[in-house]
């Protein structure tokens, strides 16, 4: 029989450990605070203040009308630069974007000929090159269209496209970047604290206390699931309170409580994983590379950073018995689309399910090795 006292006690003194530990404290407060700001906050999706250098080879009204269409937030002001300066600049990686406006380019249009214009683009920086490559066409071109005409205009569709930005009207990458930073980090933060709560009693030699005290590997075994995984709960309410919605102004489309709910499950399966993964796991360092091996794929795989439709197939099925993957469906629906119980259900009774299966396999692993402890 289960003695939920025995449960209770041995969870209180995970938390006394944990509040014993300050490099733990001070990740846990990382974590939920200064990681969420940040992953909001300081990698934007669009262009922003790319760095662009032009060289003018041309010097008429058409090259300067072009050369001031490029400011920001998109662009830095263009560096003006001479041909032989381009190759350095780039080499350097202080131009992102160099464009070479050639000579006698302004009568070579208005004659009706096609002049070749040379943009240079370091590819490296894969986001910018991408995004400012179709940017600086689309202003090349209007910029020269503009000046034959003699006149801004637009052209007619023929037909009318009603656009409707719902849940993120503004396109904000805030709303997005945040909100799954805290649904990665409830699963990093879980995974870590209660594998490293295993490791430091083995390390410390308590884990042998405990086995001749009158408790059952189960009771050991919630107690580390329920006191950590309150930890990162309270942890993720806090963050989701005074980060996103204080800080960053992001707003909550649905139900917190109903969130909490989703993370609840969620943590009861990835506790018991961190617990099996500490099993494995001789040492700290052990941990840690293991710990690589499969947080990365939970969260690169899972639906946060691409579309889950995007995957091949094969990894769409594998992903399937992974809790990470159904908690963000769920995460993303309730936070973002205001879903309610009704629609994230089947979300929640998978991740139950599996949180069940890891929670079994995670106690046999644990019971056969306190049995070779023994």
């Amino acid at each position: 029989m289960i003695s939920s006292k025995n449960v209770f006690r041995l969870g209180v003194k995970e938390l006394w450990s944990l509040l014993r530990d300050p490099m733990m404290l001070v990740l846990i407060a990382w974590t939920f605070t200064v990681a969420i700001y940040v992953a909001a906050t300081a990698m934007p999706d669009s262009l922003h203040n790319a760095p662009i250098a032009i060289v003018d080879e041309d010097g008429s009204p058409l090259s300067a009308r072009i050369v001031s269409s490029f400011y920001p937030p998109h662009f830095k002001m263009p560096d003006m630069v001479s041909l032989a300066e381009v190759d350095a600049g780039m080499d350097r990686g202080d131009y992102t974007f160099a464009l070479d406006i050639p000579p006698n380019f302004q009568s070579d249009v208005l004659a009706g000929r096609t002049p070749a214009m040379q943009l240079n683009i370091d590819a490296t920086r894969m986001g910018q090159a991408f995004t400012g490559n179709a940017y600086i066409q689309q202003i090349v071109t209007s910029e020269v269209n503009e000046f034959i005409k003699r006149h801004r205009s637009s052209a007619v569709p023929p037909v009318d496209l009603a656009l409707r930005m719902r849940f993120n009207p503004n396109l904000e990458q805030a709303w997005f970047g945040s909100l799954m930073e805290i649904i990665n980090n409830v699963t990093m933060l879980s995974i870590i604290l209660t594998g490293a709560a295993l490791i430091r009693e083995r390390e410390h030699g308590t884990i042998e206390h405990l086995l001749v005290m009158p408790v059952t590997p189960t009771e050991i075994m919630l107690a580390k699931v329920w006191s950590m995984g309150l930890v990162v709960l309270l942890a993720a309410l806090v963050a989701l309170v005074f980060v996103v919605q204080g800080a960053l102004r992001v707003p909550i489309q649905g139900s917190v409580a109903l969130f909490m709910l989703s993370a609840t499950l969620h943590l009861f399966a990835t506790t018991s994983m961190g617990i099996f993964l500490a099993t494995l796991a001789r040492s700290m360092p052990q941990f840690g590379m293991l710990l690589v091996l499969v947080l990365l794929p939970l969260q690169m795989l899972s639906g946060g950073s691409t579309p889950y439709e995007s995957m091949p197939q094969l990894v769409q099925g594998i992903m399937q018995v992974a809790p990470t993957t159904h908690f963000v469906s769920a995460g993303q629906a309730i936070l973002y689309r205001g879903a309610g119980i009704d629609v994230v259900w089947p979300q929640l009774l998978a991740i139950l399910a599996i949180g069940s299966l890891l929670f079994i396999a995670s106690l046999s692993r644990f019971r056969k090795t306190i049995s070779q402890m023994a």
